[in-house]
């Protein structure tokens, strides 16, 4: 444990540390990024230095990457372990998403049964109806 360093004990850490450890960015560098970008809120404040430092009950909004979530910290981590022991740094927060009306891509993907490919004749119309679509004059 270096000079700077403060012990685990006294329940704060560095903010891009903390997202590292709990597993909401991939690196620190990358956490760094997003703080510095002032995506991060820590009780209701943006955030841009990575140095600020976190504690035990501290409202941490996150705006990254498609992800939106609100997290209270339960504790400081000491190592990027499995997700596992990564939830139990924070408690989430997060309001459930709303369903969506548009269909998922999987369900766009699937097709009626029996309505598989095209047949040569069906290809060959449909070719003949697009070309004549482009081409109104010929």
């Amino acid at each position: 444990m270096g000079a700077k360093e403060q012990p685990l004990e006294a329940g704060r850490q560095r903010l891009d540390k903390w997202l590292f450890f709990a597993r909401m960015a991939k690196s620190r560098s990358i956490a760094q990024s997003y703080i510095q970008s002032g995506n991060i809120k820590v009780n209701g404040a943006p955030v841009r230095q990575s140095s600020h430092m976190v504690k035990t009950g501290d409202r941490l909004e996150i705006a990254i990457e498609r992800m939106d979530r609100i997290l209270i910290v339960k504790a400081p981590g000491e190592r990027r372990g499995p997700y596992e022991e990564a939830k139990l740094l924070y408690d989430d927060q997060t309001p459930p998403r709303e369903p969506k009306d548009r269909m998922t891509l999987l369900e766009q993907a699937v097709r009626l049964p029996g309505s598989g490919r095209p047949t040569k004749k069906e290809r060959r119309a449909l070719d003949r109806f697009i070309s004549d679509a482009e081409n109104p004059e010929d």
